[in-house]
Formats: C-alpha cells, structure tokens, sequence
C-alpha cells in the first residue's frame, strides 16, 4: 500500500489491522502533535481504561510544512534506539507495542499522565532526587551495551552500519557545532545579547574548540546515542507513589560520541539553573550535573568487569572516563549557545520578562566550558564557572 499521512480518523483502523486493538468503535482519537518533526496522536477506549498513542515521522518538518523536506526515516533510527533502550533500560522509556515501518509509524505507551520536565521547571518546579541519576544510569548503560566494551566487535559493525543517520547528523553538525559561530539565517537573538553573539563569531580560539568538538562528533562512533537529549525529551512524574522517568523522542539516534548525550543534558539543568536564579526559585539545580555524571560513572565501573574485550584494562578506564568528561563538557558549552543565539531556543530563557542577564551569564558559561574544558577536572570546578564567588 506504500507510505501515507495518517489522519485522526486512520488511527483506529491502523491499530485494529497491526492488532493492537479489537473493537474499532471502542477508539476515541485526539491529536497532540507539540513537537518540530512528527505528528502525535493518543487513542483511547471509551471507558478510559485503556489507552495507545500514535507517533509518526512526517515527510518533512511539521512546523514548516513541505518547504522543509526531512526523510520519515528517522522514525527507524528511532525504533532501533527504542529496542536497544529496552535491553538496558525498560523502566526508562516508554513501552513500545510495535513499528510500522512502511507507514514510520509507533505504537507506544501513553505518557499523557506524566509532564515534560523543562514545562516542570519553568513552572517553578525541582528536578527531585531521582532525576539525573536516572538520565546519568540509562546512558552509561546504553553507552556500554553499545560499545566496544559491552558489545563484540562484529555486531558493533553491523550496529553502526545500521544506524547511519546523515541527513539529522547533519542538523546538529550545522545547528549546534557550526551556525552559531559564523553568519547564518538560522541564527537570531535578543539585543541583549548582540555583543556577544557578534563576539563569539570572531573569536578564533572559540571556534577552534568548536571545530575540534565537530570533527569528533563526526567521527568517534564511541556508542549508540539518543542524539537529542534535553529537558523537553524527559517527563518525570509519579504512578503509585513511585516516581517514573521516561526518556523519548530519540529519533536523532546514531552512533556517536558517549558525551554528546551527557553534554546537552547538562547544557539544559545549567540553562534551567540560570533562569531559576533570575527567577529567585533556586533549589535543587544546581546539583544535577554531579548527580548525573556521578550517576553515569558509577554505573560504567559497576559495568567494566563484564566488559568483552580485557585488553582494555583498568587503567584505560579512567582515561577513557576522562575523555568522557571532558568532551561532555564541551558539548554542554555548544549547546547553551546554539541556544540562545542560533537556532531554536529554550524557552527557560525566552519566557523570563527581562532574559538578557540569564542569557549572557549562560553564554559566557557556554564558552567557558569549550574552551576550558581540558582544565575542568571535577564537579566543583565547573560549579566555580558557573557560579563564581
């Protein structure tokens, strides 16, 4: 039959023909598309007792309709992340029933219970104790299972063969690791900020770095990443009295640098610890990048023993947790300011009245931690550039 749009009235006979649901009059369908990319819609019985949702990848980018052509194979990328999530990390990501491929579609779990953490935090909300230290376990445990470490070598070909992704690389190699720093159309920002951004364009070392950050992005395929993940692809909330973290959307899945993943988790908590200082709702934010890459590091060395090639000895752990370390950090560094004076920026700081003061202090901390990265051995030394006494 080919590929087709699915349109709220498709949605209970695309579930009933995969088997996901008996009685088509018994669907209720309303779409919640909110995103960039793709449509979203969630399926409901008519009793409230059973619910799907529906996610497919567009021909092009939803919010530019087909001016901005983007391949909807991004939604297998996509489902190859999912599954191997769920070999690592089940209770981390939504349940997934099932890919349709002709038509890039996913069945999943319905997730309309739980909110987006960044809309959480921008609310005046804390990221709680279990947060980050779940993000920080969930990569360490993809980052091994897909490595040279946890993986034999044969099937980490065949993983990375299968997880070439060049058209959405090539969005972040641009949006993140190249625009910011040089005249282009996707770039805008506040007056504010317009020495700085004008600033970090002619700054010869800043851009060294960033190239340096670019070429390995391009390069090390160190581990299966999400590729995209910020506080807008995490919902947190509570089912039963115990707290639930799910990780989505990671359809910029390819296999890359481990601290990409980190880099722009912690580029978010330092952003949304930004605009809580402004806000004078400062509580639990500032400790989220220890708490995730304590999380992260401790999981790896619970990991390293069962590791499938001993060559690599404990010695070569901590070099390679440093590496880790410290191109994390980097990657933090290109993200808060690709975020603020390149393209799509984060709403933590374009909703705050006067974001002028939280976006140049995350600006000046973005480059700081790319150009300094090599000299930021530990936590606390991050802490004195983000928040110098």
């Amino acid at each position: 039959m080919g590929y087709r749009i699915l349109e709220t009235d498709d949605i209970p006979g695309h579930l009933h023909e995969r088997g996901h649901w008996e009685d088509v009059a018994d669907i209720h369908v309303r779409e919640v598309s909110d995103g960039n990319m793709n449509r979203v819609f969630l399926a409901s019985s008519a009793d409230g007792t059973r619910s799907l949702a529906v996610k497919q990848a567009l021909p092009w980018v939803r919010v530019a309709g087909p001016s901005w052509p983007m391949s909807p194979d991004r939604a297998d990328a996509e489902a190859r992340a999912y599954a191997q999530l769920a070999k690592v990390a089940p209770d981390e990501i939504p349940a997934i029933h099932g890919y349709d491929p002709e038509n890039h579609a996913l069945v999943m779990e319905d997730m309309s219970d739980l909110e987006v953490l960044r809309t959480l935090l921008n609310e005046g909300a804390s990221y709680g104790p279990h947060t980050s230290a779940r993000i920080g376990e969930l990569l360490a445990r993809l980052s091994f299972a897909t490595s040279d470490f946890g993986m034999p070598s044969a099937e980490r070909k065949a993983l990375i063969a299968a997880s070439v992704s060049p058209e959405l690389c090539k969005i972040t190699e641009d949006v993140v690791l190249s625009e910011p720093y040089v005249e282009h159309e996707h770039n805008h920002w506040h007056d504010g900020v317009d020495d700085l951004a004008k600033a970090f364009r002619a700054d010869t070392r800043l851009r060294t770095e960033v190239a340096d950050l670019r070429h390995t992005f391009m390069t090390s395929a160190q581990a299966l990443l999400h590729g995209d993940l910020h506080t807008g692809s995490i919902m947190v909330g509570d089912r039963e009295g115990t707290p639930v973290v799910r990780v989505f959307d990671p359809e910029f899945s390819f296999v890359g640098p481990i601290g990409f993943d980190l880099g722009l988790y912690w580029a978010n908590t330092l952003v949304s610890e930004q605009r809580a200082r402004a806000l004078g709702r400062l509580t639990d934010h500032a400790d989220q990048l220890r708490l995730s890459w304590e999380a992260f590091e401790t999981e790896f060395r619970r990991l390293w023993p069962t590791r499938v090639d001993t060559f690599f000895d404990d010695a070569y752990l901590e070099r390679f947790l440093r590496r880790v370390w410290t191109e994390s950090l980097g990657y933090a560094g290109t993200e808060i300011i690709r975020r603020i004076i390149g393209f799509a920026h984060l709403t933590d700081l374009t909703t705050l009245e006067d974001p002028v003061e939280a976006s140049r202090r995350s600006l000046l901390i973005g480059r700081e931690l790319i150009v300094g990265r090599e000299k930021l051995p530990d936590v606390n030394s991050v802490r004195a550039v983000v928040h110098p006494t």
